[in-house]
């Protein structure tokens, strides 16, 4: 897996205080900039999140690129609404063989992993074979309705590739770029990197806020899951770590 931050708001702590001070005093726009240090900016955005005002969050923004990881991570990640993302199609890029991720549980098991690379290797055949077969058949047909060798060579391929993908499994290796802005990016942490949230996302949460924290430490200074800053949220299904957790994302 491979995690990087390829761009963001560049001075966004000082814009969060700028919005911030907008909401809290008489100011007018061309007054907001004024009177804010760094040590100010900092005591600003520190009060903005203990009192839990985090819409002036919202106007700071980070985007991600991802790759080596699966369908199974980003058909999760899509769930977090208030991003955008751009991801490595399935359709345009034609893949001779696909990658794929194995967990570390499989990884770990000889058996396992023996009867998980077999299973892939068949998806692999089988997408090929399917391929094959359908380019065929849409080219024949192509050309039997008039279209040119040449368009009908390119649709037909696109056509086969469309439906012989359907032969993936989620352990297919993507690519993916998506923005989130710093509110939401606080609440994927929440969830995301918690001991309970799947393995392969909860890596990706650790190494975006990794990312992030360097740049912007007063923002993201409780990033974690929810009981970094507070109880657990889980309540019953606690993985009941909470001193280990909240030492582990102190000192990432």
């Amino acid at each position: 897996m491979k995690v990087k931050l390829i761009n963001y708001t560049r001075d966004g702590e000082r814009l969060i205080a700028q919005a911030g001070k907008l909401c809290y005093s008489p100011v007018g726009v061309d007054e907001i900039m004024e009177d804010l240090d760094d040590a100010s900016i900092e005591k600003f955005v520190k009060m903005l999140m203990k009192l839990g005002h985090y819409s002036p969050l919202e106007h700071v923004s980070f985007t991600f690129a991802a790759e080596g990881v699966s369908r199974t991570l980003t058909h999760q990640l899509v769930r977090h609404r208030l991003a955008s993302y751009s991801q490595q199609s399935q359709r345009y890029v034609k893949l001779d063989k696909f990658e794929y991720i194995i967990p570390p549980a499989i990884e770990e098991n000889k058996k396992a992993k023996k009867i998980f690379l077999e299973a892939m290797e068949a998806d692999n055949i089988a997408y090929k074979q399917i391929t094959e077969e359908l380019f065929a058949k849409y080219y024949n047909q192509l050309l039997e309705k008039g279209v040119s060798e040449k368009k009908a060579k390119s649709d037909a391929e696109k056509n086969a590739i469309e439906d012989a993908r359907y032969v993936f499994p989620n352990a297919c290796e993507t690519k993916i770029v998506f923005t989130m802005n710093a509110r939401t990016l606080l609440h994927f942490f929440e969830v995301r990197s918690c001991n309970r949230a799947q393995w392969e996302i909860r890596n990706m949460a650790i190494e975006m806020i990794k990312c992030v924290k360097d740049i912007y430490p007063s923002l993201f200074v409780n990033a974690g899951p929810g009981c970094t800053h507070g109880e657990c949220p889980e309540g019953n299904m606690t993985c009941g770590k909470i001193i280990e957790v909240r030492e582990f994302f102190k000192n990432i």
